[in-house]
């Protein structure tokens, strides 16, 4: 099994990415963090499936798209980025999480709502 380094991981500043994720046919935004933090808010469109059940979860994510993983400052999002290499899946961190999504005045929902209608 190839090992991936930190260092082996693309990473994205959050303003090269789109503040809505519900139309993008070929790109996913990942968040790994917890229910809890999910709820007090996250990225429009993204798909919400929290670090430790990503194994069991492989099948939701679109191994063609463009995957993007946000958690909440990138620690947790290189840690999946790591295991997600390791069984096949590219993907791409969102540099500073959703720290730096929302320095950056980028748009949040609230809700535990996996989309859709939760919007504040």
């Amino acid at each position: 099994m190839e090992i991936v380094t930190m260092g082996d991981i693309t990473q994205v500043p959050v303003t090269d990415l789109p503040d809505d994720f519900t139309q993008t046919a070929d790109a996913v935004m990942l968040d790994v963090r917890e229910d809890d933090e999910w709820a007090n808010g996250h990225i429009r469109g993204a798909v919400h499936i929290p670090m430790a059940e990503i194994p069991g979860r492989l099948g939701e994510l679109d191994p063609d798209a463009d995957l993007y993983v946000v958690c909440h400052s990138s620690g947790r999002s290189m840690r999946v980025l790591q295991y997600l290499a390791q069984v096949g899946y590219d993907g791409i961190c969102v540099r500073g999480g959703m720290l730096a999504w929302q320095e950056h005045g980028k748009p949040v929902e609230f809700g535990t709502g996996d989309g859709g209608g939760d919007a504040h």
